[in-house]
């Protein structure tokens, strides 16, 4: 049995440090972000350099030409984290407030991986409308925008309507993020064990913004819509389904994948959809529990299982690996193979902002994908290592290199710059986030965290 395996036991304990750990250390610091200076200040005259009276000339010459205002300021390293805390992490609708702490952390990534400014803006409101006129208002001050953890469906409609009339990339990290990664996780789990990524069956459990823009990816990349078995919380997606027919103006894109999917014609639950497939990707309801070792166990010879919900996996890892899957990816970093959107939010959006791009498209992220996948493999990718780790700072650099690359090449970049150019600038801006960080510990101007005792 799992429970008498001491390794197992020793797993467990890990997984439940973070929790534990966490409050302590957010009390501590009393959150995970400030702003801080990137200009000099020598005496008292800077001042009227960088406030008033010099301040008019930049801010005149920007009125005359908009564009100035990339050269003139750090809007083009800037981006704003916004939710209103409908969908947090496994959390559900926990409100503006409670989300506040994830939206934090979610601007510490942006900084220390990829070298982006970023700030967390939380609306107290649901309203799609009310949300799309807050973005608007707001963008004016940011190079990009990043909506986070807003409930589906109307993450989608918030969405479309923010890329349609803003000037500036907008993104859902749940909905691009988690596609990038997970379509890089899977490259790479399916050389591992011998599959051809157009041939084998996936079951994708979890109809929400992250499996609809990950199913949506994955056939911009070629995979066929029939090999893609999709279920939601009411059975596998069909075009009997008459509860999606029925809503398919407030969700076309449940109904659009009832219709283009599932080739076998399967019917019935989450057991049904996961037998004799090659390749599962779960992000539906925190576990564990929510997916059964048995089902598992009907998956074809060298299976994959990418299990992503948080904060709990659908099921644990090494229950996974008991049930006889051979690769088995989370959302966790305590854990291998994390297939996170943290891996690739921080890249994608550097190499956006360093070309000042209009907009980041699916093909931007599915170069993303690829640059993850080659970079993990060059290290030697193997069952417990298929995607690199958030300290693996080349990832990010490499990512940021291959998406300014494909944004010049689709013609939506405001600045042309040659692949050095672009990776000069990624490492320049990620080492210079990093170092000023482990300079501010060094000099205990962050303080290291008491040691905790965890029982």
């Amino acid at each position: 049995m799992a429970d008498e395996n001491p390794n197992v036991e020793e797993m467990k304990k890990k997984a439940a440090i973070p929790a534990k750990k966490a409050p302590a250390w957010h009390a501590f610091y009393q959150g995970k972000i400030e702003t801080a200076l990137k200009c000099a200040v020598t005496s008292v005259e800077d001042f009227g350099i960088w406030y008033t009276p010099g301040v008019a000339s930049p801010c005149r010459e920007i009125e005359q030409d908009q564009g100035k205002v990339f050269e003139y300021t750090n809007k083009a390293n800037t981006v704003a984290v916004v939710s209103d805390g409908s969908r947090v992490l496994g959390l559900g609708n926990i409100g503006p407030h409670a989300g506040l702490p994830v939206m934090e952390g979610k601007a510490l990534l942006f900084k220390y991986l990829g070298g982006v400014g970023a700030f967390p803006i939380m609306l107290d409101t649901q309203d799609p409308d009310e949300i799309i006129q807050a973005v608007k208002w707001i963008a004016p001050g940011f190079g990009g925008i990043n909506l986070e953890d807003f409930s589906s469906p109307k993450c989608f409609y918030i969405l479309d309507r923010l890329r349609k009339e803003l000037d500036i990339p907008v993104w859902h990290d749940d909905q691009q993020g988690t596609a990038s990664i997970t379509l890089a996780g899977v490259l790479n789990a399916l050389k591992l064990v011998g599959k051809d990524m157009n041939k084998v069956t996936y079951a994708v459990v979890g109809a929400g913004a992250a499996n609809i823009a990950f199913v949506r990816v994955l056939l911009r990349a070629g995979v066929p819509a029939g090999n893609v078995i999709l279920v939601d919380s009411r059975g596998i997606l069909h075009p009997g389904r008459e509860d999606l027919e029925k809503n398919k103006e407030k969700n076309p894109y449940k109904w659009e994948y009832a219709l283009a999917t599932n080739a076998e014609g399967r019917s019935g639950d989450m057991a049904t959809a996961i037998a004799g497939t090659d390749v599962l990707i779960a992000a539906s309801k925190p576990g564990p529990g929510t997916i059964d070792k048995e089902w598992l166990s009907a998956m074809n010879k060298d299976a994959i299982a990418f299990i992503m919900a948080n904060p709990i996996p659908e099921i644990w890892p090494w229950e996974a690996k008991e049930a006889g899957v051979r690769i088995v990816g989370t959302g966790r970093a305590d854990f291998p193979n994390q297939v996170n959107n943290s891996i690739g939010f921080p890249g994608i959006f550097r190499g956006t902002l360093d070309v000042f791009a209009t907009t980041i498209t699916d093909e931007m992220a599915i170069a993303a994908a690829w640059a993850i996948a080659e970079t993990a493999e060059r290290r030697g990718i193997h069952d417990e290592y298929i995607v690199p780790t958030m300290m693996e700072t080349e990832v990010f650099i490499n990512e940021a290199v291959a998406v300014g690359s494909k944004a010049i090449e689709q013609g939506i970049a405001r600045r042309v710059l040659s692949k050095e150019e672009l990776r000069h600038e990624a490492e320049e801006k990620i080492r210079h986030a990093q170092a000023e960080t482990k300079i501010l510990m060094r000099e205990g101007h962050i303080a290291i965290p008491p040691e905790d005792k965890i029982d």
